[in-house]
């Protein structure tokens, strides 16, 4: 389902991918952010549609998924409606993944980092990395989209772990946008009477700007998010930060 804009036929910069609504925002709102700010592209795709969420529902992790969008700047938002707690290694998946892919042509796509205590989040990023490759082969026949795209570059957030990051961005200018997008999930970060206890409502936020504060202070700016990547990033720039 297209939960932003319509954008048929449009190349996106970046497309991000979470296993649920949420994901994504957690782990690299703030890049997100800064990104668009630099008129970059950016899509976002929920493979599931939460419905096993233990607070709030189906329908209302949508509308907040929606508000974190417009929050964010982001030009496409869709999820694929995957079983929550589903994301298995089969064929189907890896199809309509890499459909989506071809559909947006990303030049970089971002999906969850392996190690993270929700099995969901790590067999997301098994998911996206077969349908990357898949999306590449000429002869690989999708359902929608049969021209075949090669993504240039493959990056990986954290969501619940704090792992040694293999680069950060500093979105020290953007964690402000990154909290309000984060705070558009009430029903998952916000506790009432009605909420029942998990992770997320004790503090989760908060947890996740002190993570931001410390990747900062190890680069020496004030907030930064952590990413993994398989291949060693080329540095571009002077090595003395010119």
């Amino acid at each position: 389902m297209r939960m932003v804009k319509e954008m048929e036929n449009k190349q996106l910069h970046i497309l991000a991918f979470g296993a649920h609504a949420d994901d994504v925002e957690i782990g690299m709102a703030g890049t997100i952010t800064k990104l668009a700010s630099e008129g970059k592209s950016i899509g976002i795709c929920d493979l599931t549609n939460a419905d096993l969420s233990s607070n709030g529902n189906v329908m209302l992790r949508k509308k907040e998924a929606v508000h974190a969008a417009e929050i964010l700047e982001v030009q496409v938002r869709t999820s694929l409606g995957f079983p929550d707690r589903g994301l298995i290694l089969n064929e189907d998946y890896i199809r309509k993944i890499a459909d989506v892919i071809r559909k947006y042509k990303p030049q970089v796509v971002f999906a969850p980092y392996f190690e993270d205590r929700h099995p969901d989040h790590g067999n997301c990023a098994r998911l996206v990395e077969e349908a990357i490759f898949s999306a590449g082969i000429k002869k690989y026949k999708t359902e929608e989209c049969n021209v075949s795209h090669r993504v240039e570059k493959v990056y990986y957030y954290m969501i619940n772990g704090f792992h040694k990051p293999d680069f950060t961005i500093d979105i020290s200018p953007f964690i402000e946008k990154k909290l309000a997008a984060l705070r558009a999930y009430k029903s998952q970060f916000e506790y009432s009477e009605q909420s029942y206890h998990t992770p997320l409502v004790n503090g989760y936020i908060e947890t996740v700007e002190a993570r931001e504060r410390m990747f900062g202070k190890m680069v020496g700016v004030t907030y930064a998010e952590g990413f993994k990547t398989k291949v060693p990033p080329l540095l571009k720039h002077d090595l003395m930060g010119e």
